[in-house]
């Protein structure tokens, strides 16, 4: 779990949202007037759950009392009798037809397919074999009677349909009426719940309306019936009560104030939300049920943490959220994939509004940057927060320090520190800050010392973790990644890098740098020479002239012209030339670190006078001789006494530093313990004049 900016934001935002108002539930329903664009109803927190409860218990009652009530005898006895009524008036007709019929010598009769007629002869039917026998006249006579007979039977055909239509109206009607009673008990029960809110009642009458336009398919069909249905697989059987259904698309019943949401995954349809398909025979098929919020619905009322660098590496993601902030509502778009060939029918869902704050937390770097190269980015996100990377080191501080590392343990279920192992951490800490006044803020690291330092605790059967475990994780962090260092160190120690650590030499001297490999630091000793001879040149800086200088070793450099300028050139012009090198060094030198050190060799070449070699040195200067603050100050020190205790402490040997570097130090138990031994020592001085009498034991003036 990561703990710092993130996790803070998180847990501050939980305390303040509680005290917040919940926001409303959001469901979708359907649009009777345009299927393809869904409705967005919104609720009070906790409604929209009663209502697709309330619909879906609608759905189930509406369907067993419609087939009650139309299974009912006294409604198939009035159907009855409405079918009787048209039937003796179709009979009427017919009857009528045949007497008007036989005036002309034709019989009318009523098969499946319609009424046809047949000619009479001697008071019977005759079929057409026996039609065609007849003697021309006679067939003549009949074919010129037909025509009248065929007006006769298109017009009674038409007043059958007449009163069939009506029939069917009256049973649909009589089929209305019954079930608009029971229908008017269900929807106005759901209606006095809400009836303040204007888009379900909207909802509810257009429900009302589909029932009564399609109550057959709500009677339950004989099982013969639904036999022949199912005998074409691909022809589904139309429901309707399907689209009164409703969607909860955000439900806030079981939220205690408003939202805050914080997820790693930045996909596009995570964040915005997504319109689901399934495969039905060869095309995907949609509809409003199968909406999905994002994320940015599920915090919309409340609060949702991005990490600026994830958000960033997906530039849809990014604009389509300006996009939303800007216009201030929520949209669902999916994306259809190209290639894809099946048909897909997508849906254009109402927008829902969006109010809330979005919280991006991510490097310096990054929000410099959207703030030059993105012109909504200052208008969008108005406020900046800024993290310190430490804080002071006082009790108060360092007892919440001891709570934040006692509640990880607790969280992890990892075993507990003790004191002295929370006094080490707090030590670490002050490390990590580069300080002994302040504590680094840098959680994470914190962290994962701690359980590492539990994991080792664990190994040796351990309930509590004490100091030597934290002090074990400190040192196995640094065995793990000591390749490069312990390279540097077999080198020194054969002899291929040539570094003194006794006697005493003219422009010779031990300077100290600073190794990063990836995450990992180490200081290591490099030996810096200086010849001076006359000449008119100056200081010549051989890194530079190989192109192996950066810009501040350089700069160092030229300062150490001025300061020799001031002290030795006021009264006659300087005529000197002297070389200054870092030995064995190839892969190029930057920083003024070392720039107080070639000062020293300078000196010492100039004058002779020999410089004591157990001693390295670090510092920067300015040209008025003052020794200023560098970096890595703990790492040099170690990286010289590793060296030192390798050939072996015999009490000369130390580390010069800058003064304003000593609130820095934080170094391991050992080398504390040499100090305080006389083994080793850490001089500390803030001008050149001091550092030259500790080095050459001779007085500056």
């Amino acid at each position: 779990m990561a703990f710092g900016k993130t996790m803070y934001t998180k847990n501050y935002l939980k305390r303040i949202s509680k005290k917040e108002k919940t926001p409303s539930d959001w469901c979708y329903i359907y649009n009777f007037d345009n299927p393809n664009e869904p409705i967005a109803v919104a609720f009070n927190a906790g409604q929209g759950k009663e209502f697709k409860e309330d619909m879906e218990g609608f759905i189930k009652d509406i369907k067993a009392d419609i087939n009650k009530t139309f299974s009912n005898e006294d409604f198939e006895k009035e159907k009855t009798l409405i079918k009787q009524e048209f039937e003796q008036k179709r009979s009427s007709l017919l009857e009528k037809l045949n007497k008007a019929s036989m005036k002309y010598g034709f019989q009318v009769k009523t098969a499946q397919n319609g009424i046809y007629m047949m000619p009479v002869i001697d008071g019977k039917t005759i079929e057409e074999e026996e039609f065609d026998k007849l003697d021309e006249s006679i067939k003549k006579e009949f074919e010129s009677k037909s025509s009248i007979v065929q007006e006769q039977i298109l017009t009674v055909i038409s007043e059958i349909k007449a009163i069939e239509k009506a029939s069917d109206k009256k049973i649909e009607e009589w089929q209305s009426n019954v079930a608009l009673l029971t229908i008017n008990t269900h929807i106005n029960y759901i209606k006095s719940k809400y009836k303040r809110n204007k888009k379900v009642n909207k909802f509810l009458d257009n429900v009302k309306k589909d029932i009564l336009k399609n109550v057959p398919l709500f009677i339950e069909q004989p099982a013969t019936q639904q036999v022949q249905n199912q005998a074409v697989p691909r022809q589904e059987q139309k429901q309707p009560w399907l689209n009164y259904r409703a969607n909860l698309f955000i439900d806030n019943s079981e939220l205690e104030g408003s939202p805050v949401i914080m997820d790693s995954n930045y996909s596009y349809h995570n964040l915005f939300g997504k319109l689901e398909y399934e495969n039905y025979y060869g095309s995907l098929k949609t509809d409003y049920t199968m909406l999905q919020p994002g994320l940015l619905h599920r915090a919309n009322g409340g609060y949702i943490i991005l990490q600026a660098k994830d958000l960033l590496s997906n530039s849809l993601c990014y604009e389509a959220l300006k996009k939303a902030l800007r216009i201030k509502e929520l949209n669902i778009e999916n994306a259809v994939d190209q290639r894809s060939s099946m048909v897909m029918v997508s849906l254009k869902p109402e927008p829902i509004p969006l109010d809330l704050k979005v919280i991006l937390i991510g490097s310096s770097n990054i929000y410099h940057t959207l703030l030059a190269m993105d012109s909504d980015f200052k208008k969008l996100f108005k406020v900046k927060v800024e993290f310190e990377d430490d804080a002071p080191r006082n009790e108060e501080n360092e007892l919440k320090l001891a709570r934040f590392i006692h509640g990880f343990c607790e969280q992890e279920e990892l075993p507990p520190l003790d004191a002295s192992a929370v006094a080490k951490m707090v030590e670490y800490s002050s490390k990590l800050a580069n300080s002994k006044k302040k504590l680094s803020t840098r959680f994470n690291d914190l962290s994962e010392i701690v359980a590492e330092a539990c994991t080792w605790a664990k190994l040796a059967k351990s309930k509590i973790v004490t100091a030597d475990f934290i002090t074990k994780t400190l040192e196995e962090r640094i065995d793990r990644v000591k390749k490069y260092d312990s390279r540097y160190t077999e080198m020194i120690r054969e002899n291929t890098l040539l570094i003194n650590t006794s006697g005493a030499k003219v422009g010779q001297i031990n300077g100290l740098t600073v190794m990063t490999i990836g995450d990992y630091s180490f200081g290591k000793p490099s030996k810096i020479t200086v010849n001076t001879y006359t000449g008119k040149s100056g200081i010549i800086n051989i890194e530079r002239e190989v192109e192996l200088s950066g810009s501040s070793h350089s700069k160092g450099v030229y300062i150490l012209s001025g300061y020799i300028g001031e002290m030795f050139a006021q009264d006659i012009p300087l005529s000197l030339t002297a070389s200054i090198c870092f030995e064995q060094l190839y892969n190029g030198v930057d920083g003024d670190s070392a720039s107080s050190t070639e000062l020293y060799a300078l000196l010492s070449s100039l004058s002779g006078v020999p410089i004591n070699q157990s001693i390295a040195v670090t510092g920067s200067v300015n040209q008025k001789g003052e020794i200023q603050p560098i970096g890595g100050v703990n790492e040099k020190i170690e990286g010289f006494y590793q060296i030192c205790k390798m050939r072996g402490l015999d009490g000369s040997h130390g580390v010069m530093i800058p003064v304003q570097n000593v609130d820095n130090l934080s170094l391991s138990d050992e080398i504390v313990a040499a100090c305080k031994n006389g083994n080793f020592h850490i001089y500390a001085v803030s001008s050149i004049e001091e550092g030259i009498e500790v080095l050459t034991g001779v007085p500056a003036r």
